[in-house]
């Protein structure tokens, strides 16, 4: 019997999707989304709650998750790749980074 696994994508724009429990590397995913239907071999372990790339995302490039930019990617991340600290930055305010203008 074959496992189907949930995902969330939320917008048509979005360049990721969110795994809704633990999915296997090589895994085939479907996403639907308003109309629009994505399959997606997944090249690493994604866990509940983090992200995959459904498209291709160049360096520099927004990631966008439910229609909003989440961050920047610091590499070039390859459909179906882990979508996670160690390719993407945060484009939000943090604490660590904040100017200290006097």
């Amino acid at each position: 019997m074959e496992t189907v696994y949930k995902t969330v994508m939320m917008k048509p724009q979005d360049n990721v999707a969110v795994a809704l429990s633990n999915i296997p590397a090589g895994t085939v995913v479907q996403m639907k989304c308003r109309g629009k239907i994505m399959t997606v071999k997944l090249k690493d372990l994604i866990e509940f709650g983090h992200k995959f790339a459904v498209v291709p995302i160049k360096s520099g490039e927004d990631v966008i998750k439910y229609g909003e930019v989440i961050g920047l990617a610091v590499k070039d991340i390859a459909v179906g790749e882990h979508v996670h600290i160690h390719n993407v930055e945060g484009k939000r305010g943090r604490g660590d980074k904040m100017s200290h203008a006097k």
